[in-house]
């Protein structure tokens, strides 16, 4: 009862300050539709023409990596008449460890994109939630798909498989290029890039020239120096293991369990396979090579993981080389304006991979970017379109910050602490997920993509701060737990706002105010000032 009376007062309060805040966004949200819808209007041919016939031997774009961003953008812009040149420093099945979860607002970008076949034929599994687990006690987090088809959730396989039914069905225009090669530098004049130098299979030094360059090579960018601020934090490594023969708790569901000294994430990426992500500060990363990460495993995370699949979880501990291991990456985006080259993907923008948004951010990435090149005609203006194309960083904000910020965020209240505050903010975030409806689904939407509303971060954060100040100052206020209150704000704040800055505040929640916002495509401003 008391709980609920908490909640009521803070639904109240919350909805006040949050009103604003949502009927701006609404309108953002509106007005950015609306001007993407009428610039993705294609008007005539989209490729350059001379006279009647197309330049042979020409490339319209250039694409640097052919992972998830870069066959789907590729796919996209060849569909659209480009003639792209992709190269990718390996053509072979990718064997990753991450890129496995499609949350529902990707699969619906992937739609939008023509390509939701390409989940098919790999034995995906569909990707209903998530159960939080703590002490024993389940907490779960559902899509809120009431508004859509059924055939709308989140699929879960393996990334290479993935990747490379991407990359088939981009090969199958006749318009692209998939050449195996590693571009090693941009090619650079009078401050604008020309193109790409690169190494084919035999190591031959070539060089590939185009109007727009787009880099979207991943995590390990070897070219995001040049293009933009490359501060990169690893706060974490992800260790990975493969289980087989074992099942989880709820079918179609993934599974956190927030454990000390970790939190151990599971879901499923065949029929006949689990995966299980152990989350281990950076700080305290154990040796694989000497053993001391098995021991690790089997002393400090198997007693915490769910009686069914103790075994299994053993079983690919003891397998030789089967632990794999690899590091998170935080990354705001932060790209020069660099005429003649765009940045999209991992490496442009990276968010802590503990709820599986990257590839969500990555195809959103693509439908905005698709949908700004289309009415344009000639790419030869470096300037104008790199001008044109600043709105993209703005664009791309609604999804890309909601991701991000719910992703860096949760993996710090997520991980164990010895901060009674930090096991409080826990405690708390649980407990607002359990009191279902708006509380859950609001959460939800945001998490997995079908809400993009930075703003409704804002509403959530007064709701949250509310309700655990509120449990805290409950049956009546002591100075102790007046002050337990503060320090409780004083953290959320802390884990909050500087992520919320990283991601530009401006841009962020008042895109309208960028100027950047308002561009139309060049073609349009020409005729502007011929009329006047």
């Amino acid at each position: 009862m008391a709980e609920q009376y908490i909640v009521g007062v803070g639904a109240v309060i919350a909805s006040l300050l949050g009103f604003l805040f949502l009927y701006c966004n609404s309108l953002t949200k509106f007005r950015g539709l609306r001007k993407l819808k009428r610039a993705a209007t294609p008007k005539g041919n989209s490729v350059n023409k001379t006279g009647n016939s197309e330049g042979v031997g020409t490339t319209d774009i250039i694409i640097v990596g052919a992972g998830v961003a870069g066959a789907a953008l590729a796919y996209s812009l060849g569909k659209d008449g480009r003639r792209v040149q992709v190269i990718e420093r390996d053509l072979n099945t990718p064997n990753r460890i991450v890129g496995e979860v499609l949350l529902p607002g990707g699969y619906i970008k992937l739609i939008e994109l023509g390509l939701e076949d390409c989940v098919d034929e790999i034995d995906a599994q569909q990707f209903l939630g998530y159960s939080l687990y703590k002490n024993g006690k389940e907490t779960p987090i559902s899509y809120p798909m009431e508004k859509f088809q059924s055939h709308i959730s989140g699929r879960t396989s393996h990334n290479g498989r993935f990747v490379q039914r991407l990359r088939k069905k981009a090969a199958s225009l006749h318009n692209v290029t998939l050449e195996q090669g590693t571009v090693t530098s941009l090619i650079e004049e009078n401050g604008i890039v020309k193109g790409v130098h690169y190494k084919n299979e035999s190591g031959q030094v070539l060089t590939a020239y185009a109007p727009l360059t787009i880099v979207c090579d991943g995590c390990f960018s070897n070219l995001r120096r040049s293009l933009c601020y490359p501060k990169v934090d690893i706060p974490s490594y992800l260790v990975a293991l493969t289980l087989t023969n074992c099942s989880l708790p709820k079918k179609n569901y993934g599974a956190i369990i927030l454990a000390h000294p970790s939190p151990i994430i599971w879901y499923p990426i065949s029929s006949t396979e689990i995966r299980c992500m152990v989350n281990v500060p950076s700080e305290k990363v154990p040796s694989v090579s000497n053993g001391d990460m098995a021991c690790y495993l089997k002393t400090l995370v198997a007693p915490k993981v769910f009686p069914e699949v103790y075994n299994s979880f053993i079983s690919a501990i003891e397998k030789k080389g089967k632990i794999r291991i690899m590091p998170t990456k935080i990354m705001a985006a932060a790209p020069h304006l660099t005429p003649g080259a765009l940045l999209i993907g991992d490496a442009l923008n990276m968010r802590h991979p503990i709820t599986g948004g990257g590839m969500t951010v990555a195809l959103s990435d693509v439908v905005i970017l698709r949908d700004l090149l289309r009415p344009l005609h000639d790419l030869s203006d470096a300037f104008t379109i790199s001008k044109y194309l600043e709105s993209f960083y703005t664009l791309r904000k609604p999804m890309s910050s909601t991701i991000n910020i719910l992703a860096n965020v949760l993996q710090k209240v997520f991980s164990a602490s010895s901060n009674p505050a930090m096991e409080n903010m826990q405690h708390t975030f649980l407990g607002y997920l359990r009191l279902g409806g708006v509380f859950s689904y609001g959460i939800s939407a945001m998490l997995f993509g079908l809400c993009p509303r930075p703003l409704s971060i804002a509403f959530h954060f007064f709701s949250i701060a509310i309700y655990g100040i509120g449990r805290l100052l409950l049956p009546f206020p002591s100075p102790k737990r007046l002050w337990d209150g503060a320090e409780f704000l004083w953290l959320a704040s802390s884990i909050l706002l500087p992520y919320i800055y990283s991601e530009g505040i401006r841009q962020t929640f008042f895109p309208l105010t960028v100027p950047a916002y308002y561009r139309a495509p060049p073609e349009n401003e020409d005729k502007k000032n011929f009329m006047h």
